[in-house]
């Protein structure tokens, strides 16, 4: 079955027919390095909700990946996603302090301002990528740390290379540009936190001072605060850029879909889950197991690295009728975009603010528009394009 070390050459543009296989041949599929690949929708829940037995600390992993103290080792070993109580229960307090309702309410006119300036200055011809859907995450995260706009400029590139280092198999390349995106954003990030130690910003709506100031349970560490502030980055960044291209490009696909959400725009809730459910941005999670377990009738032994397929999960007949279509009425939708447990993404209300508004008003603006090119993104952990040439 599926090698994710050696995928099929097909695999990254199409990887659809591989989970169908998966879940219908080898739900658990065993990998030539003693890892396994999981891809049923009940398994991955039950993973996610038990934190006593799945662990998702990955210095185990990562150490022969990027090599132990290297700018990628300490990053993803510190940074909210690959961590477990009590790293990650401080530092989600702090962040999830910052996004409340009353917080992601007051920086919805502000994202309105900035899709509707895109949409303003937008050309005949465009990359829907480049002009559109990853400039709006990089503002909505530059302003959540208040990020002086004329800095904003390596951001992207910085975290499309760190994020690009969590890939199954790297080449020595691909290792090389991320520690360098890890070591340049660290030392950029030194410089942002002294300065706002300096002159401290207003904890209601600046993040970053939140980090610095701490809660209750203390302050975090120097590096605990530059490797969260870059994790809030990346994942605040590609996660929604992806959310807005695949949603453009499945409506694209789908004319009657877009036809319907163009005749009720109160259905763009339901679109964005069937956007996610459909075409998950992050399409792979991890965990490792702190004891024997058997998943699916297999035996798997204590420090086994599981490889969590949310977009095979997202597709099981088990919990979605007609799985393979695309229905932005779909509903319920129980899908795993965000994971799931303690560790369900803390950014998935904002996530789904970006993309609810994103998506809404660019139709309302161009509702006929049509893609000319399509470059996927390469990637198999994350599922986008790294262009949509477009014409509206």
């Amino acid at each position: 079955m599926l090698n994710l070390a050696a995928p099929p050459t097909d695999f990254v543009e199409n990887p659809f027919p591989y989970y169908d296989a998966l879940l219908r041949d080898a739900p658990v599929c065993a990998q030539p390095d003693g890892s396994y690949l999981l891809s049923r929708h009940a398994d991955l829940s039950m993973i996610y909700r038990d934190v006593s037995l799945y662990k998702s600390d990955k210095k185990a992993v990562f150490a022969p990946k990027f090599g132990a103290g290297s700018p990628l080792f300490e990053h993803h070993t510190t940074s909210l996603v690959f961590n477990d109580p009590p790293l990650h229960t401080r530092v989600r307090g702090i962040m999830t302090s910052a996004l409340t309702p009353k917080a992601l309410k007051r920086m919805e006119p502000g994202l309105v301002a900035t899709v509707d300036a895109l949409l303003l200055d937008m050309s005949q011809s465009l990359d829907l990528i480049e002009d559109f859907a990853a400039s709006i995450p990089i503002q909505v995260i530059g302003n959540l740390l208040d990020i002086p706009m004329d800095e904003r400029g390596p951001l992207r590139d910085w975290s499309l290379a760190i994020l690009g280092a969590l890939e199954p198999a790297l080449t020595n390349a691909q290792l090389a540009r991320g520690h360098q995106a890890v070591t340049e954003f660290r030392v950029y990030l030194q410089d942002l936190i002294a300065r706002r130690r300096a002159a401290p910003g207003d904890v209601e709506t600046d993040v970053l001072t939140r980090l610095i100031q701490g809660d209750d349970s203390g302050q975090l560490s120097e590096i605990e605060l530059i490797q969260n502030c870059i994790f809030i980055l990346n994942a605040g960044h590609e996660t929604t850029t992806n959310l807005i291209g695949n949603g453009l490009a499945l409506l694209h696909d789908h004319p009657h879909e877009r036809e319907k959400l163009l005749s009720d725009p109160s259905l763009i809730d339901r679109a964005v889950e069937e956007i996610l459910r459909s075409r998950s941005p992050n399409q792979f999670g991890n965990r490792e197991t702190t004891a024997d377990v058997e998943i699916g009738g297999q035996p798997i032994p204590a420090g086994t690295n599981l490889h969590l397929c949310i977009g095979a999960a997202n597709r099981d007949p088990e919990m979605f009728e007609q799985p393979q279509a695309f229905d932005i009425k779909r509903h319920p939708n129980r899908h795993l975009a965000f994971a799931g447990g303690p560790h369900v993404c803390v950014g998935l209300t904002l996530a789904r603010m970006e993309g609810r508004i994103a998506i809404a008003r660019f139709l309302q603006h161009a509702p006929t528009y049509q893609i000319t090119q399509r470059i996927p993104g390469g990637r198999i952990r994350f599922r986008g394009y790294s262009k949509l040439q477009a014409r509206l």
